[in-house]
């Protein structure tokens, strides 16, 4: 594609993005005869299922590389993948492609095809909507959205890793409705216990069950008037969901032990760390309900795909730590090249913690990268050496200075990949049995296979 191909306005920052939409076409490799056609800004390639261009080539690495939007067309970049990306028979780490472009990834080859219908892009102009801060194509793009819905009432799904700021979203599209001056109330579906959520959602009255001495307003009625933020939405138990689905398309819920239904005026945002259109697809959440929630889906990028960021975030934290009257901490040059090198797999949560951890330690008052934390908990890949033996204590390498919901995710996800390795080696790797010994659908352990890494052996 050619820089005709591509408008921005005269004025600076760009604020609009228009090009055509474009066609990846597998060529060879085991996918070959798929054609992945799309208008998205930025898609990612690998063989991670929630890539949205997913490949069943197990010499790509999950997430090997991204096409995105820019002012000059779609640029190719490679993600630190392990084989490399390469365009036309030579490896690169980021170019623009041009029609017909080769790109080979794996054991995959790809043709690049830009098609003729025009895709217009909305960028916000500020570096930061609320308490959400970033400078980004990707961000400025969900800043652009969330001023044009935050107004409304829509109800926003907000889906992305941990620590990627899901809550500050519900935060900026409260402060910016009509709501503002209501409550903002946040539940957490994965931090009460499943006996209880139905109660502190939807209240209970008195002699309800055993415990209930006297009538409790749940989380709805009480964010009435305002918004109700529904974290961790994807670890709602199955029995609740169409509960929920009546409380939402009804507009009212009946509290536990109740017999009147009481009115709600709410408006809802929710957030996941899952992928909600593959666990409907898998069996584990409604589909009725996802399509009620995903009115306005949102997907905040990992901190690893908006390296850009990064400096903007670390004066943006160093500012925040620093006392009135006081000199922040300077970070030079190579600090911040090094900083962008890291993969973060605690996001932008991670980063303020490693901030604050480095403000308090720095000498001669400058940060220093030798106080990031190893990424070693969880990670069998790493060069820290082979996972932990069967014998090991479990809480050993859990980094305690954390927040719980980073060291929730690292310790769920190390025993999902010892349980579904050691359930594949008893049933000699077939995972139709794996499937029923575990309790799930075939199609749930297909999909934790794909996202753990592990291969499907049977």
């Amino acid at each position: 594609m050619s820089v005709a191909d591509v408008t921005r306005t005269v004025m600076a920052p760009v604020d609009r993005l228009t090009a055509h939409d474009y066609s990846l076409e597998i060529v060879d490799g085991p996918d070959a005869g798929q054609v992945f056609r799309t208008k998205a800004r930025a898609v990612r390639i690998g063989t991670h299922p929630e890539c949205e261009l997913a490949l069943d080539d197990r010499t790509a690495s999950r997430y090997h590389a991204r096409i995105e939007m820019d002012v000059w067309g779609h640029r190719l970049v490679d993600d630190g993948s392990k084989n490399g990306t390469f365009v036309n028979g030579m490896r690169v780490e980021a170019c623009w492609l041009t029609a017909g472009a080769r790109i080979t990834i794996g054991g995959t080859e790809l043709r690049y095809q830009p098609g003729k219908e025009q895709v217009e892009i909305a960028l916000a102009r500020d570096h930061r909507f609320a308490k959400l801060i970033g400078q980004s194509t990707a961000m400025r793009e969900i800043f652009a959205i969330l001023q044009r819905v935050a107004p409304t009432d829509m109800t926003v799904l907000v889906e992305g890793e941990s620590g990627t700021g899901k809550e500050l979203v519900a935060d900026a599209l409260h402060a910016h409705s009509r709501r503002e001056g209501g409550p903002l109330v946040v539940f957490d579906c994965s931090a009460v216990a499943p006996n209880l959520i139905e109660s502190e959602l939807f209240g209970h009255v008195k002699g309800a069950f055993t415990g209930a001495t006297g009538s409790r307003a749940g989380a709805f009625e009480r964010a009435s008037g305002g918004t109700l933020f529904l974290d961790e939405i994807g670890e709602l138990p199955a029995d609740l969901q169409p509960k929920l689905l009546r409380a939402l398309e009804q507009r009212e819920v009946r509290p536990v032990g109740g017999d009147r239904p009481i009115k709600i005026d709410v408006r809802i945002v929710a957030a996941t760390n899952r992928n909600l259109e593959k666990e409907v697809q898998a069996g584990n959440f409604r589909q009725d309900l996802y399509y009620r929630l995903a009115v306005l889906k949102i997907v905040l990028p990992p901190l690893r795909r908006r390296r850009d960021d990064i400096p903007l975030l670390v004066n943006h934290f160093l500012q925040d730590l620093t006392p009135d009257g006081q000199t922040p901490v300077q970070v030079g040059y190579d600090t911040i090249v090094k900083l962008q090198r890291h993969r973060w797999p605690g996001n932008v949560r991670e980063l303020r913690n490693f901030v604050e951890r480095a403000a308090m330690l720095a000498t001669d008052n400058r940060l220093e990268t030798r106080y990031l934390v190893p990424p070693t908990f969880g990670d069998t890949r790493t060069e820290a050496g082979p996972a932990a033996g069967p014998e090991a204590d479990p809480m050993e390498g859990l980094d305690f200075d954390l927040p719980f919901k980073d060291a929730k995710a690292r310790l769920v996800e190390a025993f999902e990949r010892t349980y579904w390795e050691r359930l594949l080696d008893k049933t000699n790797n077939n995972i139709s049995a794996a499937a029923r010994v575990a309790g799930i659908h075939r199609k749930s352990a297909e999909y934790l296979l794909k996202k753990l890494d592990l291969p499907e052996r049977g």
